[in-house]
């Protein structure tokens, strides 16, 4: 019954907008500014060049022109060919580099204000995540990868944090929801994010950019792109940022949450000819910050941790509205990454084409974590990370144009981590944690975590055209993994004790080893999808889909749970999708709608260990996300678009018997079966948005961005406990500029504000013990300006 109602609610609302074509715009690359353009625009640019404009500029701002008046055309190449979204019967946003640019968004964790059903899970570059309609917060587990693979450059990073840098030279980001494994093959039972930057240039492209901003904001970008034969283009780009923090440490007087981050990209385009073309691409990035500073969210309902505190002569902060902690020795992360790859693409006798993708990457990271608190309980804690990761994908595909069009390929993936667990306790560790006298305080532990991954996958997908309204998807993924993994603690190391004191040491910080731990698993992935041209400007699609995790193995050493709680299972979801892409009044309007229904089993999810004080990957049960999306945007007049999406998600656990107790009902375990308690999945998302661009006069343009985002309340931890609740928020974003050309170069001067009217808001929060959370607490306003120069 609940299902009619929803696709009653659904049909209606889209009724509604064919009827009215309802203004409002999709947070994508079509509504927010890509060059290409169609319909009446695209017959006036040809009419422009048929007439023989003797300047290409010409053309290109005849284009320009004309795009103003429609919504554009996306090129994407997600099926392993270049199309535009609209023919794509799969449900995505797209987002471009003037998108990215325009809302000034340039690290990924901002993503979620400018895209529906999505949720950036973020501390620092280890404990982040992407989740998509409410499935894949699964951060932080250095023996698993994430529900939604994150791509660049066709390239799988296996870490999440892999994606935690600044947004450099970024050419189009494509998010798509849903099981995406026959194609995209790694672990994506959630939805993929693909980043794609931009290619070395036959012909001169330049550009430097400075900004400014409040909490001591810097960021400086530069571009170099160009030929240096007719064969062999390069492009070099690279940034540094400094941030200041805007988080008060109230021991010294400092600020935090900020820090510096730089890198570089590298790249040579190689076309020797009309059927070979080769791009190597290098890159190396840098971050030293403070990120990771979490503040005081919650004592939960018995306030031990506050007694504790006051017990050891502890000064809390416990207003998180003031944006402040009290730490003696703080927060830092050192993360160095980087990598190389080769993407050969080969068009064969007969037009088939053969493509082959190479790669090699990196991730190092090292934490310093604090205890919270101002005085010496625990020195420093945490897990460092050192992920080295080998790729190989070569593809066939057929030609285009065939009744039948297949890609057919081959995967392979080798990973070596290699993770150290810490914890160098103070003089008050005893009294703090009301331990015998000598048994935790000053005593230092040390774990090592080991895994290797060999993981192989052949899979297929091929179209069939059945008729010029009919297609037919089908796809096929085989994966099989193998795993082996080892996790030890040394003794801990501290002044001689015994008695209760040993004991309690040992049960704490005894040596432990695991001995090698396997996992092996075969992992199917299929897709079935149905897509009707209903005119040439909609296109109605409906389709099954399974998607399948290999399961894991988590490299901390395990607490009251046992060795039984290192391996992970498999997490199976299977996806049903209605859906619908139209263009409307002559392409001015664009609706896109989706109604989704998706059942997890086994979903892998993060839980809090009392025991052993640390977070641990498990599978929190069987989940059902079901709900609808809307993407849409409107060209209201000339140069002025409106724009909304957003997204309802009815999600919850169908069976979960065996969950972590939240702190206001303790107990072993509890039962949050039939409970809409996932983590940080609101069941609201919204996103409004408006562009205006008006020509001043001759080679002048002033423009204007608006972006309003909404999330409802969710909560922040796997216990679903109340005093983890994450509050409703909105943000508002605005800039305005103008963009002069001179001659041969173009400069762009803009004022923004991000968060304008300060709001205080939460993105995360997290267990610190068995009834106290802490939280990440978002960014306060901040007002700054951008000049850049293309030339």
């Amino acid at each position: 019954m609940q299902q009619n109602k929803l696709a009653a609610a659904v049909a209606a609302a889209y009724g509604l907008l064919l009827v009215a074509a309802a203004p409002v715009q999709a947070q994508n690359a079509a509504a927010l500014g890509v060059s290409a353009i169609s319909g009446a625009a695209a017959e006036a640019v040809a009419e422009t060049a048929a007439e023989g404009a003797a300047d290409p500029a010409a053309t290109t701002a005849a284009a320009a022109d004309a795009s103003l008046e429609v919504v554009a055309r996306v090129t994407v190449s997600t099926r392993r060919r270049n199309e535009t979204s609209q023919s794509v019967p799969t449900s995505m946003s797209v987002l471009d580099s003037s998108a990215l640019e325009g809302n000034r968004v340039y690290r990924v964790q901002d993503l979620q204000q400018l895209l529906p059903s999505t949720t950036v899970n973020y501390v620092h570059a280890r404990q982040m995540s992407f989740a998509v309609r409410g499935l894949g917060n699964n951060p932080a587990s250095d023996g698993l990868e994430g529900s939604v693979g994150v791509y660049l450059d066709n390239v799988y990073l296996a870490r999440p944090g892999m994606a935690a840098f600044d947004a450099l030279d970024i050419q189009q980001l494509e998010l798509l929801r849903g099981p995406q494994g026959t194609l995209f093959g790694k672990n994506t039972t959630a939805g993929v994010l693909n980043i794609t930057t931009k290619q070395p240039t036959f012909r001169s492209e330049n550009s430097a950019q400075l900004s400014l901003g409040q909490q001591d904001y810097v960021q400086a970008k530069a571009v170099i792109s160009g030929a240096f034969s007719d064969t062999a283009a390069g492009r070099i780009s690279a940034y540094k940022t400094h941030e200041g923090g805007y988080i008060t440490n109230v021991y010294n007087n400092s600020k935090v949450q900020g820090g510096d981050r730089e890198g570089v990209r590298a790249q040579l385009l190689l076309e020797p000819n009309n059927k070979v073309s080769a791009r190597v691409i290098a890159d190396y990035n840098v971050e030293d910050s403070n990120n990771g500073t979490l503040i005081f969210y919650s004592a939960g309902p018995s306030g031990k941790f506050l007694t504790q505190a006051a017990a050891v002569g502890g000064h809390p902060i416990t207003d998180p509205a003031k944006r402040a902690v009290n730490l003696d020795s703080g927060s830092h992360v050192d993360v160095h990454q980087g990598g190389v790859s080769g993407e050969v693409n080969w068009k064969l006798d007969n037009d088939y084409k053969f493509t082959s993708i190479s790669a090699y990457r990196f991730w190092n990271f090292t934490p310093h974590n604090d205890d919270g608190l101002d005085v010496p309980i625990t020195l420093n804690v945490g897990a460092s990370a050192r992920h080295r990761q080998f790729t190989q994908e070569v593809r066939l595909a057929t030609p285009l144009g065939r009744p039948v069009e297949s890609v057919l390929g081959a995967y392979y993936y080798y990973q070596n981590l290699d993770n150290v667990n810490f914890t160098y306790n103070g003089p008050l560790a005893d009294k703090f944690n009301a331990t015998p006298a000598g048994a935790w305080s000053n005593v230092t532990s040390i774990g090592n975590g080991h895994l290797r991954v060999n993981s192989y996958a052949l899979f297929g997908q091929s179209i069939w055209h059945i008729d010029p309204k009919w297609d037919l998807t089908g796809g096929l993924r085989a994966t099989y993994e193998d795993k082996i993994a080892q996790v030890t603690r040394d003794a801990p190391i501290g002044p001689a004790v015994s008695g209760p004191a040993q004991a309690s040491r040992n049960a704490r910080y005894g040596a432990y080893n695991s001995g090698d731990v396997h996992l092996n698993n075969l992992s199917p992935s299929a897709l079935v999808t149905l897509a009707y041209k209903v005119d040439t400007d909609v296109l109605a699609f409906g389709s099954i889909s399974h998607g399948e995790k290999s399961g894991g193995i988590n490299l901390s050493v395990p607490g009251a749970a046992g060795i039984a709680s290192l391996k992970v299972n498999n997490e199976k979801a299977n996806n049903l999708e209605l859906g619908i892409k139209s263009n409307l009044l002559e392409r001015r309007a664009q609706v896109n709608a989706s109604l989704f229904w998706n059942e997890v089993k086994g979903y892998q999810s993060n839980a809090y260990d009392p025991v052993s004080a640390t977070s641990y990957l498990t599978n929190a049960g069987n989940v059902r996300s079901r709900g609808l999306e809307l993407d849409t945007s409107f060209v209201v007049v000339r140069g002025f678009t409106l724009g909304a999406n957003g997204s309802f998600n009815d999600v919850k656990y169908k069976e979960y018997k065996n969950a972590p107790c939240p702190s206001e009902r303790p107990g072993a375990s509890c039962d949050l079966s039939g409970r809409a308690a996932l983590v940080n999945a609101p069941r609201w998302i919204g996103n409004l948005s408006a562009q205006y661009a008006r020509t001043l006069e001759a080679n002048v343009e002033g423009y204007a961005n608006v972006n309003y985002a909404y999330r409802s309340s969710t909560y922040g931890t796997l216990d679903a406990s109340e005093y983890s609740r994450i509050p409703a928020y909105s943000l508002t974003n605005l800039s305005a500029g103008v963009k002069v050309k001179n001659g041969q170069a173009r400069w762009d001067i803009s004022v923004w504000a991000k968060n304008v009217f300060d709001k205080t808001y939460y993105t995360s929060t997290w267990n610190t013990s068995p009834s106290a959370y802490n939280a990440v607490i978002g960014t306060p306003r901040q007002v700054g300006v951008t000049a850049r120069a293309d030339f």
